[in-house]
């Protein structure tokens, strides 16, 4: 197995300083049945993001506390949850316990799971691997562990948002372009909030076909007129202008 890349480490750490912050929220979204998706909380009924599930197995990379593996599982799916980070896979560990519906877990990477080829249905990752994977590493990934025909999903920060925050925390996205669209892909943060990543729409669409995928579609989530989130990178009203968060759907050939 190749050696542990730095992003990796730094993210692990990362995400064990802020666990805690997400016991809440993930108790939030174990306990109800209603799948929304992103900071705006887009309910799926609107947005139609998931393939039917029931009987398949599907694994999350980049899980967190588990609540979309959660969700999966009420659809009848089989679910296997992947996190690199110990402290974000004890919470799902104890929500499983409190609401009785347990599925493996798995500590590893997106770029690196430790699972068999040609296993899946169905790979998904909500600001998981999605942004906190390298893409060149874990969409061949995604790909080797998925059954010809299987899909994946993955949803995190929009191309274009990218363009437009600030390199400084608790600031909000501006009205205008403020990076080069040429050439993103690693993002780093002050004060050593991790290490993310973020194609722009061509490099993405040429990634998932040399990895043997077919896109099936781009949605670019709009939230409602009334929506809240408590992240500060993106106000409501820019995100009612402009797309802060976007869908990938893929199917393996």
């Amino acid at each position: 197995m190749p050696a542990m890349s730095d992003s990796i480490t730094r993210n692990q750490e990362v995400w064990a300083d802020q666990a805690e912050s997400y016991v809440a929220p993930g108790r939030r979204s174990w306990s109800t049945d209603d799948v929304t998706w992103g900071i705006w909380a887009i309910p799926e009924s609107e947005v139609g993001l998931l393939p039917d599930v029931d009987g398949a197995d599907t694994v999350e990379l980049g899980c967190g506390t588990g609540y979309v593996s959660a969700w999966l599982a009420r659809r009848g799916a089989r679910p296997v949850g992947v996190d690199p980070t110990s402290a974000q896979l004890a919470t799902a560990r104890a929500f499983q316990h409190e609401f009785d519906l347990p599925f493996p877990l798995v500590r590893a990477a997106g770029e690196q799971v430790p699972l068999r080829d040609a296993s899946f249905d169905l790979v998904i990752s909500e600001y998981g691997a999605a942004i906190w994977a390298d893409p060149y590493q874990w969409i061949p990934e995604a790909a080797r562990l998925l059954r010809p025909g299987g899909e994946l999903v993955f949803l995190g920060n929009a191309a274009l948002l990218m363009l437009c925050v600030p390199d400084e925390d608790d600031v909000a996205a501006e009205p205008t372009l403020i990076r080069s669209q040429f050439g993103m892909h690693r993002f780093e943060w002050p004060d050593d909030q991790g290490v993310e990543f973020h194609l722009s729409h061509g490099d993405m669409i040429r990634l998932l076909r040399a990895n043997g995928f077919e896109v099936l579609d781009l949605v670019e989530l709009r939230p409602g007129e009334d929506a809240t989130t408590g992240y500060p990178f993106v106000t409501l009203d820019w995100a009612r202008r402009w797309p802060s968060e976007e869908v990938w759907r893929a199917r393996l050939i």
